[in-house]
């Protein structure tokens, strides 16, 4: 699963040294200790790796098309694998950052949190990013004042270039932010432009010269390079905990755009690594040929000379010969070995690229049926994971369904959605597990807490109860006893959760 892809301009500054020891420094200096691989010593390598199965970093140099590739994966205790991918084309200047997690048969299906990757930060550090043409890639916000306005009257009027979003936060009523920008600024870092505005008192500026379409009172806005994309308007509300529910719609509003550009194979690790695997098959094929024809040569070579020989001479030559073909074959034997594997790992890389192919295809479908006229737009509520919206409606649907008059026109087109929109039953698997968890609740024990978590659910504490809410939203809030008495209290708290959240 995709979790982030980006793409940035570099620096001619930035040297394949440079690349590596930056990847290295950046594995090196996590703040996390069972991230780090131990022992690492760089002394020049391109081709090399380090670490063991369940922690490593792999580096791969493509010299044909001037690119440095490099993976470093990391498999958690659930089973879960995350893999981190920088990917530099030296030729282009450009560079591939993507966050990738998958899973095992044993690991939970869970929505896994994102973070961006540090090295965008040592990258920002160290003066290595280009501007986006006229915009600089920062992991802090641009604050708009009088003197830079036309910045942002430029991209809200279509007038600027940009590669990366642009996502404005307006101030509110009471001249203060809608959400924490500096934490904003910190998760977009690398994938978008955070502008935030001085104070309410531009809102009139702003709006005489955007003609009323600028953002004010809290409301944050999204300009996207596309304009395949629509712009984006998100309102402020004030209510205890919407702040940090806003935050989490833009970020992954920006993400789900930045994950779904198009990319070039060779900005990614697979395909460096397919690339890598085709020129040494061929290089192989190449070396088997000439092995093939110097044997044959060397056969006619000997029989020719043995001709002038006497017996013994013809004796030695001839058991030189045996062993010149014997040691032949082992190179050929050895040759058939390595193709072999090579094979291998091709198949491997072309069924994880398919299973891409499957996924952008079914993207691409998605964003082709908007050719046709829907039954339904979306509305203002942000989706808590992908499906989530589609799918409780088709549970309503469902369900309504089996009170509706058998061969009536309700009925058939109630029926006739529900055929044609791939109904997953997710919301109905959440609640089975929400069933499962709370089934015999007596406390919020470790197991407990990190179940609901996988599900979505934030805990803390208050008093002698734990406050549950739904993606951290405080629309969805319920409490669960930190000392039930009753023995029907997990089934009623689950039944209070799935009413809430599914």
């Amino acid at each position: 699963m995709l979790l982030f892809s980006t793409i940035l301009d570099i620096n001619e500054t930035l040297t394949k040294d440079d690349f590596i020891r930056l990847v290295i420094e950046w594995n090196q200096g996590s703040p996390y200790t069972n991230n780090i691989i131990s022992g690492i010593q760089w002394n020049g390598e391109r081709n090399i790796r380090y670490g063991g199965d369940g922690l490593w970093l792999d580096i791969e140099e493509y010299r044909n098309q001037n690119i440095i590739a490099v993976r470093y994966e990391k498999k958690d205790d659930d089973g879960a694998i995350w893999d981190t991918d920088y990917v530099m084309n030296f030729r282009t200047m450009k560079m591939s950052i993507r966050l990738d997690r998958s899973y095992t048969a044993e690991a939970l299906d869970a929505d896994p949190n994102f973070s961006t990757p540090h090295f965008i930060t040592l990258l920002i550090e160290r003066g290595y990013l280009k501007d986006d043409h006229h915009l600089p890639v920062q992991k802090t916000a641009t604050v708009i004042n009088d003197e830079n306005m036309r910045m942002l009257v430029d991209v809200i009027n279509g007038k600027n270039m940009f590669n990366l979003p642009v996502v404005y936060v307006s101030k509110t009523y009471n001249d203060e932010d809608p959400v924490n920008v500096s934490y904003l600024s910190s998760r977009l870092k690398g994938v978008a432009h955070v502008m935030i505005e001085e104070s309410n008192r531009l809102n009139r500026t702003i709006k005489e010269q955007c003609k009323s379409n600028n953002e004010y009172y809290g409301a944050i806005g999204i300009y996207y390079p596309s304009h395949g994309s629509n712009h984006r308007r998100y309102l402020y509300r004030s209510a205890v905990g919407y702040d940090r529910f806003l935050l989490e719609r833009v970020v992954r509003s920006v993400i789900q755009y930045s994950n779904a550009q198009m990319i070039d194979t060779l900005l990614t690790w697979q395909g460096v690594n397919n690339a890598l695997l085709r020129d040494r098959l061929t290089s192989q094929r190449e070396e088997r040929l000439a092995a093939e024809i110097a044997r044959t040569a060397a056969e006619a070579e000997a029989a020719k000379i043995q001709d002038s020989l006497d017996e013994e001479e013809r004796r030695i030559r001839k058991q030189a010969a045996e062993d010149a073909r014997l040691e032949a074959n082992r190179l050929l034997d050895s040759f058939d070995d390595e193709m072999q594997k090579l094979q291998n790992q091709v198949v491997a890389l072309t069924r994880a690229n398919e299973t891409l192919q499957f996924e952008n295809q079914g993207l691409k479908a998605k964003l082709d049926s908007r050719d046709t006229i829907p039954v339904l737009f979306m509305g203002d509520e942000f989706e808590f994971y992908p499906g989530e919206v589609k799918d409780i409606i088709l549970a309503i649907l469902s369900e309504a369904a089996k009170g509706i008059k058998p061969k009536s026109r309700r009925a058939d087109i109630v029926r006739d959605i529900i055929k044609n929109n791939d109904y997953q039953k997710l919301s109905e698997a959440k609640a089975e597990e929400a069933k499962r968890i709370l089934k015999n609740y007596d406390g919020m024990t470790a197991k407990t807490r990190q179940a609901l978590k996988e599900l979505g659910f934030e805990i803390t504490e208050e008093g002698k109860h734990y406050k549950v809410s739904y993606y951290g939203d405080g629309r969805y809030q319920t409490t669960y006893s930190k000392t039930p008495s009753d023995g029907r209290t997990g089934k009623n708290c689950a039944q209070t959760t799935i009413n809430m959240a599914f």
